[in-house]
């Protein structure tokens, strides 16, 4: 249990801090040295009230939590502390903004940071993070959960991001039912995909958004900028998947089970 004094401490670094706590935070409410601040988190965190996220950064333990069952409530807000500067992308994105019902446990991350390991569990949350020069960290959208203001990839970005790595977007097959969706919105855009691919520099992103948009109802201007894009050497549709067929129109190494068409066989 705390002091009176030490609940009123505790409260005075929640209210300074919101979701994540660190030690500059907990010297800015109080008005003590680092060192002190430092022994206070982590004799709260073996009290219970504080769960350690990583070095010198603590999240606040819910009420409710059972005590081996510290998971935060909203896994988003750790994005802009943890892998600044950065953006949610992928299938999250993809979810977010309604391209998808399917709904990943993963959250997924681009970074400009340097990245050792791409798949990383936090706080019983698992981030799947891919690491991208900060040149292109283009096309996002500020968003606010609560006191915490983040990026996520917009509509157009999230579709590009998930043909420059399908595994980002949950595999090929859902990353094709998502750029299905997106065809269908009203702000749907192929000069901006066209642009962002571009921008991207990335020649497979080209060659999949051309073979897809053919198969999920694109428009005939979208097609022929791609194939107007088209630069040399095969690629795979999915790296992660065996690709044996190949269809020359877009220089694409394909599955078996894709359909062709015959002049491709």
């Amino acid at each position: 249990m705390l002091s009176p004094r030490g609940r009123n401490r505790l409260s005075a670094v929640l209210r300074k801090a919101g979701h994540l706590i660190s030690v500059d935070d907990t010297t800015a409410a109080l008005g003590i040295g680092r060192a002190a601040a430092a022994k206070m988190l982590a004799r709260w965190q073996e009290q219970g009230w504080l769960s350690r996220v990583r070095r010198g950064l603590y999240a606040p333990v819910p009420l409710t939590a059972m005590p081996a069952d510290h998971v935060i409530e909203d896994p988003w807000v750790l994005v802009p502390t943890l892998f600044r500067p950065a953006y949610i992308g992928g299938a999250s994105a993809a979810h977010h903004w309604d391209l998808t019902e399917q709904l990943f446990r993963s959250v997924f991350v681009y970074t400009a940071r340097s990245v050792r390991r791409s798949r990383q569990t936090i706080q019983g949350v698992t981030f799947i993070v891919r690491q991208v020069a900060e040149a292109k960290l283009f096309g996002t959208k500020a968003l606010w959960r609560g006191r915490v203001k983040l990026q996520v990839s917009d509509p157009h970005r999230t579709v590009i991001d998930m043909l420059d790595n399908p595994a980002m977007g949950g595999g090929i097959r859902h990353v094709a039912d998502c750029l299905r969706a997106y065809l269908k919105r009203a702000d749907a855009s192929p000069e901006t995909l066209i642009a962002y691919a571009d921008r991207l520099g990335n020649g497979a992103v080209i060659k999949r958004l051309g073979f897809l948009a053919e198969r999920v109802g694109g428009s005939e201007k979208l097609i022929s900028a791609c194939a107007e894009r088209l630069s040399q050497g095969n690629v795979k549709l999915d790296p992660a998947l065996p690709s044996p067929r190949l269809v020359r129109r877009w220089r694409l190494w394909v599955p078996d089970r894709w359909k062709l068409e015959p002049a491709d066989d």
